[in-house]
């Protein structure tokens, strides 16, 4: 199960090894939330997370879909940033 960490306004995620896989989910001034993120699969290759635009238009379909993501790659934390950095 993927852990959802929310940060307070002005708090970042903190800084993660090269190796050690990171998602995060940050609001923008337009109301839309964006997801990034980054893993490594078992062979080796680097996989990237981006929002799709239809996850962006809310936090839950944000954190939704970041979640899918993290718990098909074994990612333990989701970090979410709820107010514009």
């Amino acid at each position: 199960m993927t852990e959802l960490i929310y940060l307070q306004p002005g708090e970042e995620m903190p800084e993660m090894s090269d190796d050690e896989p990171w998602l995060i989910v940050e609001a923008s001034d337009d109301g839309r939330f964006f997801g990034t993120g980054w893993a490594r699969t078992l062979t080796g290759e680097d996989v990237f997370f981006v929002s799709l635009p239809e996850d962006d238009v809310s936090l839950d379909a944000a954190v939704a879909a970041a979640r899918n993501w993290a718990d098909e790659r074994a990612i333990s934390t989701v970090w979410v940033q709820t107010t514009p950095a």
